[in-house]
């Protein structure tokens, strides 16, 4: 069974992936697809304070990033602990679905959702087509991408 934590952050997860669907079909999301890319923005989601904190909008940059750590992933993470150290969830959505093979797992995905957690290695959760949660190890240097995103502040 897993931890209150992780489910709770699984579900804030899914919340936003849901969320960001269902707003985008309705066109009030605030967080509209970038005129310029057509990609939709990537979003800060604070685990303590239960929401998306941070809308940004999305650009080759992130791209760039997003896919350096695809490229660098070395396997499915182990089960997380149930701590606090996981404060920022952050969903970068992509221009093209990539596929994650790792170990005996093959896994499609147009959305990445990264943690973020101190003192820890940073995950990747993408969810599959039937919406099955998959945590991901990976070796890319994120502190680029937290710096241009401002969230946490060094």
């Amino acid at each position: 069974m897993l931890p209150k934590r992780i489910a709770a952050m699984l579900l804030a997860c899914c919340s936003i992936f849901l969320f960001a669907n269902f707003a985008s079909a309705h066109q009030a999301f605030s967080g509209a697809p970038n005129p310029e890319t057509g990609l939709k923005p990537v979003q800060v989601f604070d685990v303590a304070a239960g929401k998306v904190t941070k809308t940004i909008p999305n650009d080759a940059k992130y791209q760039e990033m997003a896919s350096s750590w695809v490229g660098s992933i070395t396997g499915l993470a182990p089960q997380m602990t149930n701590d606090s150290s996981c404060s920022y969830v952050y969903r970068v959505p992509l221009e093209k679905a990539v596929t994650i093979k790792a170990n005996d797992v093959s896994v499609s995905s147009d959305d990445l959702f990264l943690f973020y957690c101190k003192e820890k290695p940073p995950l990747l959760l993408v969810f599959d087509e039937k919406r099955r949660p998959f945590l991901f190890l990976f070796k890319a240097d994120i502190k680029p991408f937290i710096d241009r995103v401002g969230i946490p502040a060094a």
